[in-house]
């Protein structure tokens, strides 16, 4: 490696770093302002304009806050999570790239891109178990183990969601897929590009991949492993100062992350929905106005798409939380194993049909596995729960019940 690539090199990571760690605030102002927008609240205002500035004076509030050690927590592994916990959410995004110039994007384009993402994302479960673990408090190990088992539950799915993308592209790399989803819609509209999302198999996996999205960062409905309501804040219960604000981080950087991955897989990356490559032939050809129209839509307006289509996933994990409730545990293990699981497989089989048969084959496939699904799980209605009131109930009382 020559000094030039090296200092190319350097720039892309400052590049990702400095996009990840500069929206972040913007992130939470956002969360803060839309949450309060759902429920017909205010939300942060006084601070700057809108509220602009009011992360800015959390961030300062939890720097000076005093920070509380547990005295029988495991003190190394409790100061080494929360670090355990943002590393892989920084790292997760160096092999996505948010626009075609490759010379400043993505940080690393290697062969095994899917493959590293899901490595780093896996990671981020290590920092919450061991929070959970070393803070030696029964709240925070049940939240370290339920993310121990959200990750084990929801890998899965999201790997099989995944596939889809290899599978169709051909390649693990980020840039490859990308490219994949410039071709014409269907292989028929020239002037639409074929995003992954507008096929059968794509729809289906997109839709797997966002749920296990929802899964894979702890957030609503699958916020367990914080669940105020019944472990106080889980595995950050002891934590404070510094050390929560990194475990906060870690959450929403990894938010960021994931949804720019679901965007090079499924929304065509950096692409925009109309295909402008002819108005690149005319700047070619007769330059003039068109080499400035090329020039917009070519250099300086995919990175733009790719930001509009993260934050617009990112809204809705927002949308998402001030709507739904919280699952069951039992119900969100059903939900991974009994369903996202076996989705995935049969969809992985019908774009496998796909690439070998053709089209019909395969939206003969979808047509006769959506018929079943309905002709039997479908039919089935809920059995009728009946309530029985006592007319007169009568306290418990300890001491009848004990000699009883």
């Amino acid at each position: 490696m020559t000094l030039v690539d090296l200092g190319w090199a350097l720039l892309r990571i400052a590049i990702m770093l400095g996009f990840l760690l500069g929206t972040l605030p913007l992130v939470i102002w956002l969360e803060r302002r839309a949450l309060a927008w759902f429920q017909c609240r205010v939300g942060p205002n006084r601070l700057g304009p809108f509220g602009l500035l009011q992360p800015m004076a959390d961030a300062a509030k939890l720097f000076f806050k005093e920070e509380i050690v547990p005295a029988n927590a495991d003190r190394l592994i409790w100061a080494l999570a929360p670090a355990l916990s943002l590393f892989p959410a920084l790292v997760a995004a160096a092999t996505i790239p948010w626009g075609p110039n490759r010379l400043l994007t993505p940080v690393a384009d290697v062969d095994i891109g899917l493959l590293y993402f899901l490595a780093m994302s896996s990671l981020a479960a290590y920092g919450v178990l061991l929070a959970g673990w070393s803070s030696n408090n029964k709240y925070s190990l049940l939240g370290g183990l339920r993310a121990s088992a959200q990750v084990i539950s929801y890998e899965l799915g999201m790997g099989l969601a995944l596939a889809t993308a290899i599978l169709a592209s051909g390649s693990l790399r980020m840039t490859s897929i990308v490219e994949m989803q410039a071709e014409p819609l269907w292989g028929v509209v020239p002037f639409l590009h074929n995003w992954l999302i507008f096929t059968p198999w794509g729809l289906v996996g997109g839709a797997l991949f966002f749920i296990c999205m929802l899964a894979e960062t702890n957030r609503a409905p699958f916020d367990l492993p914080e669940a105020e309501s019944e472990l106080v804040a889980g595995y950050q219960t002891e934590y404070s100062s510094m050390k929560f604000a990194a475990f906060f981080m870690g959450e929403y950087i990894a938010i960021i992350a994931i949804c720019a991955i679901m965007t090079t897989c499924f929304l065509g990356g950096y692409l925009a929905p109309v295909n402008f490559s002819p108005i690149q032939t005319l700047a070619e050809t007769q330059g003039g106005v068109f080499s400035v129209l090329a020039t917009i839509t070519v250099a300086l307006m995919p990175p733009i798409w790719f930001l509009l289509k993260v934050f617009g996933l990112v809204f809705s994990f927002i949308w998402i939380r001030a709507t739904l409730l919280r699952l069951r545990y039992d119900q969100l293990m059903n939900l991974g194993w009994r369903f996202l699981i076996p989705v995935g497989l049969v969809n992985l089989a019908l774009l496998v049909v796909y690439i070998v048969f053709g089209w019909v084959p395969a939206l003969v496939g979808y047509a006769l596995v959506a018929g079943l699904y309905f002709a039997t799980v479908g039919a089935r209605r809920p059995p009728k729960r009946t309530v029985e009131l006592v007319s007169q109930a009568q306290p418990y009382r300890p001491k009848e019940a004990h000699l009883g």
